[in-house]
């Protein structure tokens, strides 16, 4: 049965990442239909992650009272009539408008399944949970593109999608028996902790507030803003980026981003069988020099190819940060506050998804879209020295605590 409940899990991550990477990819086309502004496109994405947000916060409550395959199955459905009013819209102002629904989806699915997983699994699962998220947001723009470039509309893009959900949507009721069967008959996972955790100093659960005095917890939130910064702001403007500046078809852009989420969900496949030989700070460190390198090859005037290679390094450098980080947490700052912290970090982590892209899509329109590189370098320099800052206080302490 633990089986059976994984491959349902990891089918509703890939719906939970399908949408993600849709409206960035499909928006040069977008606009022009609805003669919207350029950065209109950051808005319609702050929109999407307030509903994610709030459906985050409520989740657990949500959770307690309908079970995690209720809420599955409920969540993926409204992302479906989502989906679907989104190739019907009319006007941008419909769009804004099923912008919420689709947010609130997307947070009860990524709260419920994520807790689900951290409970009944091992830990390098979490790894491969976040790939097949990986691989519906890779899907997502290579339908797009495919619907483009056979001279379709963007709305027949969202259709696709909303009718994969609705089979998902399917698959989830028909399981929603053997949810509660195993709720009632699977006892949770001891969580894998990393030796580093041992060392910690003892100390009493500390209120939410005195949490974040904790040395190194405001660095690592930063590092979670920035990071969710990086990714949000590549996949949702990486292709008006290859339009405007590089000169790409709207076709081609959509199917290069596509292989920026390619890489992500191949770097996490290969993240979760490597966490079994490198600790989580050796691959954060690899993830960090890695999308580095992407983003300075970006940033060099070269051939539009090279845009492309450096979207896949972006990608495979980002694939370990965020799980690595996650699981980090409790060997950085002790186990009886992790789960302070953790809420801490994803508040933090949403807010970079929500206003990083936006910001670089402002300062884009009344500029260019080659202050994109420039900006990735940034965000990427501060996770960089915000990480290597913990690693120290980390070192620090451990060495206190061996004499």
């Amino acid at each position: 049965m633990a089986t059976v409940f994984l491959i349902i899990i990891y089918l509703a991550f890939i719906s939970l990442g399908l949408p993600d990477s849709m409206l960035g990819a499909a928006w040069p086309i977008i606009r022009l239909d609805f003669g919207a502004p350029v950065e209109l496109a950051g808005l319609l994405s702050m929109i999407v992650v307030a509903g994610t947000i709030i459906s985050s916060l409520a989740s657990s409550v949500v959770l307690k009272r309908l079970g995690t395959g209720m809420v599955t199955f409920i969540s993926v459905a409204v992302t479906a009539l989502a989906l679907l009013g989104f190739s019907y819209s009319s006007s941008v102002v419909w769009v804004a408008l099923l912008a919420l629904p689709l947010g609130l989806g997307a947070g009860s699915i990524d709260t419920g399944l994520n807790n689900y997983v951290a409970t009944h699994y091992k830990a390098h699962h979490m790894s491969w949970l976040h790939c097949f998220w990986g691989i519906g947001a890779m899907l997502g723009p290579i339908l797009m593109s495919r619907y483009i470039a056979n001279g379709e509309s963007w709305r027949m893009g969202f259709f696709a999608v909303s009718m994969i959900q609705f089979a998902l949507v399917v698959v989830l009721f028909f399981s929603l028996p053997l949810w509660k069967r195993a709720g009632q008959g699977s006892r949770p996972q001891p969580q894998e902790m990393p030796e580093q955790a041992e060392s910690l100093p003892a100390a009493a659960s500390l209120a939410g507030s005195k949490v974040l005095r904790i040395p190194g917890v405001k660095l690592a939130m930063l590092t979670f803003l920035f990071y969710c910064g990086v990714e949000a702001t590549v996949g949702l403007w990486g292709s008006s980026y290859l339009v405007n500046v590089k000169e790409v078809s709207p076709a081609t852009a959509a199917g290069w981003v596509s292989l920026y989420y390619g890489g992500i969900t191949a770097g996490r496949l290969i993240t979760g069988f490597i966490t079994f030989r490198f600790s989580n700070r050796t691959l954060i460190r690899g993830g960090l020099a890695i999308s580095l390198a992407g983003a300075l090859l970006l940033a060099l005037p070269l051939p539009a190819i090279c845009s492309l290679v450096a979207f896949i390094l972006i990608g495979l450098g980002s694939a370990p940060i965020f799980p690595c980080m996650l699981h980090e947490t409790p060997a950085r700052f002790g186990a009886e506050h992790s789960q302070k912290i953790m809420g801490c970090q994803m508040a933090l982590a949403y807010t970079g998804g929500a206003f990083l892209p936006p910001l670089l899509g402002w300062a884009a329109a009344r500029s260019t879209f080659m202050i994109l590189p420039p900006a990735m370098i940034g965000y990427i320099i501060v996770m960089i020295v915000s990480s290597e800052v913990i690693n120290r206080m980390m070192s620090r302490r451990q060495g206190e605590v061996s004499l």
